[in-house]
């Protein structure tokens, strides 16, 4: 009798130990969603054509404007930034190297083109400060002086420990208004809870100590960012999860500020809570969704957004366009009726994102039409408004950059 008793004590306190295990465990992991859901992962991409020179009729730009080829060729351009001599830089990350591109007559068509970096793997983001360029990959950021020939000077390398992007891996930068250096880093996968705490944000990095804290978080994949010419805020434009249906979530148009929390992964565009997530650890999604920030404009989902750029008097735009910014729309792969590929004016009013209008489009055409399945010749990545009067996109599908510029 007394073994029996011991044996069912032995029970009861491994029971209780393993009910404790339990709640540890969800109470580490999360609980997961109270409600069914499903998710569908539409896998379309339009039918690729190679560039043909004849395609730029088909491409359609507001009234006032023109649109050409200033180069072509080119492989997979993505980034681009004016140099101090009017030479243009573009970054190609598959090529792993960065180009010179120099227009001689000003015909916004570029006649030179030199390899100036070779080799740094994943080359990606750019810019340009008080005669250094910084580029950045992965996990590195690096800066070169810019010779007097638009060569780079001996290399420096900055930070070497980035986090992994995974899945995604294009880091930007920029320096604000106030001399900081900004990084966006995107989140390792499709629909990750991160363990690294720097992953799907963007971070700030003092210039003085190369040290960097993270600026803001819950930013799923922020590669276009920039500062507002006018008020100097940052914003940027997000890219909304796959798998989780053709209508939602949106992209997302964010004012960026010190300390927000822009709910990735638990919320998307204006605090919509993601049904499909476990709860996050010892909270509910829709607790948690309330201390986050609000997307200030919502547009159509999956478009993939990359570049991003205001504009403002040195852009060669007219008068009404300052302080709007410009967006590459690379387009969908995971949705039934292809969008995006196209570049569109993001319209803003105060200093305030309220819209937006179509400005580079043709790049989707009808194509088979018995499998009623279209194709496209473009896929817009990098915008620059150069102080030449042009503004370029670069296409990393067909290898083209392209000029849009205002009638005389």
């Amino acid at each position: 009798m007394q073994y029996l008793y011991v044996l069912s004590r032995l029970m009861a306190i491994t029971g209780s130990l393993i009910f404790l295990i339990t709640l540890h465990a969800a109470a580490q992991r999360g609980l997961p969603p109270k409600k069914k859901t499903r998710s569908t992962l539409v896998t379309k991409y339009p039918q690729h054509l190679d560039f043909l020179p004849d395609m730029v009729k088909l491409l359609k730009v507001p009234d006032g404007w023109e649109v050409k080829v200033a180069a072509s060729g080119l492989g997979r351009p993505r980034m681009m930034y004016t140099g101090p001599q009017g030479q243009i830089y573009v970054t190609r990350r598959d090529a792993g190297d960065v180009l010179m591109l120099k227009d001689d007559n000003g015909d916004h068509v570029f006649d030179q083109l030199k390899t100036v970096l070779y080799p740094f793997k994943g080359v990606h983001g750019i810019t340009i400060r008080n005669g250094w360029i910084y580029l950045a990959n992965n996990t590195e950021l690096r800066r070169y002086k810019i010779q007097p020939d638009g060569m780079f000077g001996e290399q420096q390398v900055l930070i070497n420990d980035l986090p992994s992007g995974g899945q995604h891996p294009n880091r930007t930068i920029e320096f604000g208004p106030d001399g900081y250096l900004y990084i966006s880093v995107g989140t390792l996968c499709n629909d990750c809870k991160e363990a690294d705490k720097e992953t799907a944000t963007i971070l700030q990095v003092d210039t003085a100590t190369w040290k960097r804290k993270i600026y803001a978080s819950g930013l799923r994949n922020t590669i276009g960012f920039d500062f507002h010419p006018v008020t100097g805020a940052l914003w940027g434009v997000d890219n909304g999860g796959d798998g989780k249906g053709n209508r939602w979530p949106p992209e997302e148009v964010n004012h960026i500020v010190e300390g927000g929390n822009y709910g990735y992964p638990f919320a998307y565009g204006k605090k919509e809570v993601d049904q499909s997530r476990e709860d996050p650890p010892g909270d509910t999604k829709e607790q948690w969704v309330k201390n986050t920030q609000p997307s200030i404009l919502e547009l159509t989902a999956h478009m993939a957004p990359i570049g991003f750029t205001f504009l403002d008097s040195s852009s060669g735009a007219p008068r009404d366009y300052y302080g709007d910014g410009l967006v590459c729309w690379h387009g969908s792969w995971n949705r039934s009726k292809p969008v995006g590929f196209k570049v569109q004016r993001i319209k803003f009013n105060n200093g305030i994102a309220t819209g937006a209008d179509d400005f580079l489009t043709g790049f989707l055409k009808p194509g088979f039409l018995f499998f009623k399945r279209k194709a496209r010749f473009g896929r817009p990545a990098g915008v620059l408004a150069s102080p030449d009067g042009a503004i370029y996109i670069s296409d990393d599908a067909n290898g083209v950059i392209y000029a849009v510029t205002r009638k005389k």
